[in-house]
């Protein structure tokens, strides 16, 4: 698979959900931190229009900004586990 992109917090919530499902599944990503990177966070805006996080890029340019579980799953392809997304719809404004 090819890798992905991420543009978020280190500390946000839905970074830190998206980012364990997609450890789970063995995707690979490489993370830019909106905080420290002000490239990456002008990057995130240009891509999704908007100031949430994360926005994760897909290697056919299409984008995701704070997904669901079953969202960033099915994009992929999987079935995201059946537990709930108790943190989905938690903002994290860049």
């Amino acid at each position: 698979m090819e890798t992905l992109t991420i543009f978020g917090k280190p500390d946000c919530a839905d970074f830190i959900r998206s980012k364990a499902l997609l450890d789970g599944f063995e995707v690979p990503y490489a993370f830019h931190d909106v905080l420290t990177d002000p490239d990456a966070a002008a990057e995130a805006l240009r891509v999704s229009g908007g100031a949430s996080s994360p926005v994760i890029v897909f290697p056919d340019g299409s984008f995701q900004v704070e997904p669901s579980n079953a969202d960033l799953a099915a994009k992929l392809g999987r079935t995201a586990p059946a537990e709930p997304d108790a943190l989905d719809g938690e903002a994290c404004a860049v």
